[in-house]
This record gives structure tokens, sequence and C-alpha cells, in this order.
């Protein structure tokens, strides 16, 4: 069967509380450069300029169980299709185990058959899967930082 979306999942002993807290401290595990609130609905947008710039629209925040965001505009520079998450839907999903949590990230979209899927996966799995893994289970994520973009931009 051809996996459609890309999604992990991985348990934590962390409560779906302390799990849904650093899922919205998105400043804490995915970038330190972040416009707009996180925590409540609205919108945001995170950028590494001249490389990806995402705008995102938070339509669920449900504590301790659920976290949606809809990317409302998306830009790659290193991308033919450089809109291609436009549209999509990013789910955080949280289950209470009897050692603590399950977190399911699924990037509803980003299927193999994209351009980005292979630069896009890499990301999401430093960024989703370590960082906000190390926020929710040491209290320290981590994001990307302006030394890291300078970098990024040198390359």
């Amino acid at each position: 069967m051809m996996q459609t979306d890309f999604t992990f999942a991985y348990d934590v002993p962390q409560s779906p509380g302390e799990v849904f807290n650093a899922v919205i401290d998105v400043r804490g595990w995915w970038s330190q450069r972040i416009s707009g609130d996180t925590d409540r609905p609205g919108e945001f947008i995170y950028e590494v300029p001249g490389i990806h710039r995402t705008h995102a629209r938070i339509t669920e925040l449900t504590p301790h169980k659920r976290v949606v965001w809809h990317v409302v505009e998306n830009w790659f520079a290193s991308s033919p299709e450089t809109d291609e998450w436009a549209g999509s839907d990013i789910t955080f999903d949280i289950e209470p185990t009897d050692d603590g949590s399950r977190l399911t990230f699924t990037h509803i979209g980003l299927t193999p058959e994209m351009d980005c899927y292979e630069g896009c996966s890499v990301g999401w799995s430093r960024h989703a899967l370590e960082s906000l893994r190390a926020l929710i289970t040491t209290g320290t994520g981590t994001p990307i930082t302006p030394a890291d973009e300078a970098a990024l931009q040198s390359a």
C-alpha cells in the first residue's frame, strides 16, 4: 500500500498536556524566527530568508489532543514547484498511553510524488521528530537559530 502523506508517531513519558504545550511552542522546536502567535487560533509565518517561507493558519487547537495548521502560502527557493505546500494541512494528534503519550505528526498532502518530498521529509524528521521530541522530553529543543539561517544562506 502506497503512503499518501508524510507521517510518523512516537511515544514519550510526558502527559498529553505537556506534549500539547511543547507542540504549540513552535519557536522552541522549529525556528526562533516565527512571526505571529502559535498558541491560539490565528496565523503565523515561518521564514528562512531567501530559502523557505510558510504562512500557516492554525485551524484547530484542542488542548491535550490536537493541533492543525493549514498552509495558506508557501515558497521554496530550491524547488521548481515553489508552492507545493500551499493548501496542505499539518496535524499533531496526541493520545494518552499507559506510560505517557503518543504524538502522531502528519503533513497531509506531502507525498513522495512532490518535488520537495525528500528535503521536506528530512526537515520534518529533524524538527518535528528530533527537536520536538527533545523539547517534550528534556524541555529543550533544537530550533533553527539566526546562526543556522546564516549558514544555510551562505551554503
